[in-house]
């Protein structure tokens, strides 16, 4: 199962280096992974996505709050959580049904058209996996010359408490 962390750490240089090499050297996979400062300069969080049961999560949670730079370490997927994605998808336009069609999709899918070319169209697309994959399969018959994608952000909901 995937599962998205939510990592506090303190904004110094070598910490990606020793998470990353925490993964690596115990076999795990990151599928993805942004890297930020916060509100405070001095923290930055990890978003990572990796594959794993629940006892191979809670292990990997529990390496990396072993390490000295580690404030807090989350698992945003059961709970509450918003989540977003960035991808830049040039796309094949060279027949004018093509170009309508690409104009479609990304009405469609509230992509912004960022670079317009005499072979190519280039769009900018923000959303959560589904909306991602889902844009990526219509454009892939009409040719996708090359795409970039962010990887995943996430944030909890806060959590409203209702009083009677």
């Amino acid at each position: 199962m995937r599962h998205t962390l939510s990592v506090l750490v303190q904004n110094e240089s070598g910490v990606l280096t020793k998470i990353s090499g925490l993964f690596s050297g115990r076999g795990f996979n990151i599928e993805s992974l942004t890297v930020a400062p916060t509100q405070e300069d001095k923290i930055s969080r990890l978003t990572i996505v990796t594959n794993g049961d629940e006892k191979v999560i809670e292990q990997i949670s529990k390496q990396l709050n072993r390490l000295i730079n580690v404030i807090k370490v989350l698992d945003v997927t059961a709970g509450q959580s918003i989540d977003r994605e960035l991808i830049l998808i040039k796309i094949a336009a060279l027949k004018p049904d093509d170009r309508s069609e690409i104009l479609r999709i990304a009405e469609i899918f509230d992509a912004d058209i960022v670079d317009v070319s005499s072979k190519t169209y280039t769009l900018e697309v923000m959303g959560d996996e589904i909306k991602i994959k889902s844009l990526i399969e219509l454009l892939r018959p009409m040719g996708i010359k090359e795409m970039v994608r962010s990887g995943k952000v996430a944030i909890l909901r806060e959590m409203q408490t209702l009083s009677v």
